[in-house]
């Protein structure tokens, strides 16, 4: 079975679980790696995933999944940097600073910065440099927050 197909057919049973926990279901993705293809599933709540929660959630996922082709499988959360894929993803993050970078160059530039505005129809609203710029969302190869660590403590590991 093909990666697409594959993560096609392995995702509606990933979201029964994640909806059943009280989780969201971020992303399903197969990848191949030299040390095997890894199914890696991403989960996220309001208050954040813990460890607890990527290990229950792989235990009951687990059954669903364990017949098909892959040789690992990876829970995990997606981040505090997770790339906006998902409809939600987008009005989540209407406001904040995010990147993007385009498979091909958009009015001379392959990546931008800005504010994002939100989607209209298939294009991302973003705005950069005072100016409203409208990128079709099939130019996007990825967006994502751009996290701000100024004013983030620094915690004490106590290695000196």
């Amino acid at each position: 079975m093909a990666k697409a197909e594959l993560t096609a057919v392995l995702e509606p049973k990933c979201q029964r679980v994640a909806d059943q926990m009280g989780f969201e279901l971020v992303d399903v993705a197969l990848d191949k790696e030299p040390t095997g293809k890894y199914l890696r599933i991403y989960i996220d709540k309001p208050e954040g995933i813990t460890l607890d929660d990527c290990e229950k959630y792989h235990k009951t996922v687990l059954p669903l999944v364990e017949n098909y082709d892959y040789d690992f499988m990876e829970v995990s959360s997606p981040g505090i940097d997770r790339p906006l894929k998902k409809d939600r993803d987008f009005e989540r993050n209407a406001g904040a600073e995010v990147e993007i970078r385009l498979f091909k160059p958009l009015d001379g530039v392959k990546q931008m910065n800005g504010t994002l505005i939100g989607l209209d129809g298939e294009d991302i609203l973003v705005e950069v440099g005072g100016e409203e710029k409208r990128v079709p969302r099939k130019m996007a190869a990825m967006v994502r927050p751009i996290v701000d660590m100024e004013g983030i403590e620094e915690v004490d590991l106590g290695e000196e």
